[in-house]
């Protein structure tokens, strides 16, 4: 569980200086190529682009949700504020981590005798979506974070159109592995937001948000992980797909990175970084740096494809495993030459991504399969008691460090009351 809590923590922590849904995208796909490296599931390695490529797509669409303001509703200093504020950042992270964890379940679940409905599913969604945002939204005005975006109320309806498909279906692995990764990416999202509050009040420079970011990642790939490995038998699952492979590889490894690249590289964002070092002309500083950002990135896509291709000469696991280190080892980059961190003397949170990807690719080296054979009698725990324990004992803590923030800090008094 730990490797892929630092491989999603340490991504998620990069997307931040990329972000929306498509930087939340790539990062939870280095999360899930970690799970299926770990797995030594033989036949999941073998269509991980599909799985990855799903799961993290999934993943992202919580990407579209607006919680700056209810992130500033946890600097308030009374504990009706602060507990809204933690409690809807728990709902948020919640949503994240059910789609994606979800539709990642889903993926591996899929066999021959049981195949998902991937149009029938996605309508379904589409649709719950819709219908939840209108009535809240529009009929009932239960606004969450007024007068920003309310589309959670539109992830909300995704949701539970995709709970109630896995349940109606018999895809307990898929529902089990929803709840424990909105749990996790849940409570780490408002456990996140209050650590950022103690430590601004600390008065420690740092970039606390990095941190809350982290904890988000970090919690949600603990609980994707749980739901994955502690999961009895998964069923084996269906063959894969030669051009479904081909076209989600080339989705991850060319697509989806150059979109991150075109919004979080752009000659805006460099000229700002570039101001800030004072440089004499910011637009060549931003056209130098843009051509470096491109360049380097076509070299990890030949390196990728490279190893992607030498199925002959090592083993699927091993591949698997240098291709999460060679992807999030691209993204640590992406976002450290975007931010030019490299340019100046001080310690920044972005240096620690390293430190993170070196324990990562300890822990893969040192790492046994976790499914080495694959059962065709496969079952599933549920574990509904277990689950209602946690989200209780999960939703009680953050009324208690909510609590101690108002408690112990006086909050931000610039901060805006939802009451």
């Amino acid at each position: 569980m730990l490797p892929t809590a630092i491989a999603l923590g340490t991504a998620w922590a990069a997307r931040g200086q990329i972000g929306h849904e498509y930087g939340a995208t790539w990062a939870a796909a280095i999360g899930i190529f970690t799970i299926i490296a770990l797995s030594g599931r033989e036949d999941w390695m073998a269509r991980f682009p599909v799985v990855v490529a799903l799961g993290a797509i999934a993943w992202g669409a919580g990407g579209m949700i607006s919680y700056g303001k209810v992130v500033g509703y946890g600097h308030t200093p009374d504990f009706l504020n602060t507990s809204y504020g933690l409690v809807m950042l728990m709902v948020i992270g919640s949503l994240y981590g059910f789609i994606g964890g979800g539709i990642t379940g889903l993926t591996l679940e899929s066999t021959t005798e049981k195949k998902i409905d991937w149009a029938g599913l996605f309508t379904q969604m589409v649709a719950g979506g819709f219908l939840f945002w209108g009535f809240f939204i529009y009929q009932l005005e239960w606004l969450m974070t007024p007068p920003r975006s309310e589309l959670w109320a539109g992830c909300m309806g995704a949701a539970l159109a995709l709970g109630w498909y896995m349940y109606r279906n018999g895809n307990r692995h898929a529902l089990r592995t929803a709840f424990f990764s909105a749990l996790g990416a849940g409570f780490g999202f408002a456990f996140g937001n209050f650590l950022q509050r103690m430590g601004q009040a600390s008065g420690i420079q740092f970039n606390w948000w990095n941190v809350m970011e982290y904890s988000i990642g970090f919690f949600g790939g603990l609980g994707m992980a749980y739901g994955i490995f502690s999961d009895g038998k998964w069923p084996a699952t269906i063959k894969p797909n030669k051009v479904s492979n081909t076209i989600s590889w080339i989705f991850l490894i060319v697509l989806l990175p150059a979109i991150n690249l075109i919004e979080g590289a752009n000659t805006e964002t460099m000229k700002g970084t570039g101001k800030g070092l004072q440089v004499a002309d910011p637009a060549s500083f931003a056209f130098t740096w843009q051509m470096a950002i491109w360049l380097l990135s076509l070299l990890f896509i030949v390196v990728l494809a490279f190893v992607y291709s030498r199925r002959l000469e090592v083993n699927d696991q091993k591949r698997t495993m240098a291709i999460t280190l060679i992807y999030l080892a691209w993204y640590i980059l992406f976002s450290n030459l975007i931010s030019a961190i490299w340019l100046t003397p001080k310690f920044v949170s972005q240096h620690l991504y390293w430190v993170n990807w070196i324990l990562l690719w300890l822990f893969l080296n040192r790492s046994r399969p976790v499914f080495p054979n694959v059962d065709n009698e496969a079952s599933s725990r549920l574990y509904t008691p277990l689950l209602l324990k946690c989200y209780c004992i999960a939703l009680l803590l953050i009324l208690v460090v909510a609590y101690i923030a108002v408690t112990t800090t006086q909050g931000r008094p610039t901060v805006q009351l939802r009451f």
